[in-house]
C-alpha cells in the first residue's frame, strides 16, 4: 500500500474510491502519568507520551490501511493525522486520506 500526503503519484492515473480513516484512543497508566507530571515541571521531553503517540499513529494508520484494502485500493493519497484530547491523559489519534486505485499513465 502506497501512502502519501500529496494529491498525485507521479507516473500514475488515479481513480478515487473514497475516504478512509482509522483512529485509536490511547492513555498512559496513572503512575507513568504522575512521573510525566513531575517531568513537565522541570522541562524536557515526555518520552512515555512520545512513545504512546507513536504507537497510536501506527495503530490508526494500520486501521486506515485495512479499510483501504477492503475497498480494493492500491494507495492512499492526501494522508493526514489529527489528534485531540479526550480527557486528561488520553488522546485520540486519527489518520485519514483518500483511497485510490492506480493505473500506469501513458
Amino acid at each position: 500500500m502506497i501512502l502519501t500526503n500529496t494529491e498525485t503519484i507521479e507516473g500514475y492515473r488515479i481513480q478515487t474510491l473514497g475516504l478512509v480513516q482509522g483512529s485509536t484512543i490511547q492513555s498512559k497508566n496513572m503512575f507513568k502519568d504522575m512521573g510525566s507530571g513531575f517531568k513537565s515541571m522541570v522541562g524536557g521531553e515526555l518520552k512515555a507520551y512520545t512513545k504512546m503517540m507513536e504507537q497510536a499513529r501506527e495503530v490508526a494508520t494500520g486501521r486506515m490501511i485495512e479499510k483501504a484494502e477492503a475497498m480494493g485500493a492500491d494507495a492512499i493519497i492526501c494522508v493526514r493525522f489529527n489528534s485531540a484530547s479526550v480527557m486528561q491523559g488520553a488522546a485520540e489519534i486519527m489518520a485519514y486520506g483518500t483511497a485510490v486505485k492506480l493505473s500506469k499513465a501513458e
